[in-house]
């Protein structure tokens, strides 16, 4: 793998981790169960393709 490539596979893990991030931080603070019911299945997508997406590596 080249340098250029690591730094975009480091970048995506990036991104994924700050959605995570930003998905449980919202979740801490809704109100609405349906909303948050839904937020934090958002937050399960973006820990699994994290995790997919490392695995791969």
């Amino acid at each position: 793998m080249t340098e250029k490539e690591l730094l975009y596979v480091e970048d995506a893990l990036g991104h994924e981790k700050y959605f995570q991030s930003q998905c449980c931080e919202t979740v801490s603070r809704m109100q609405d169960s349906e909303l948050k019911s839904f937020a934090q299945q958002i937050e399960q997508q973006h820990k699994t393709i994290f995790q997919n997406f490392y695995h791969l590596l």
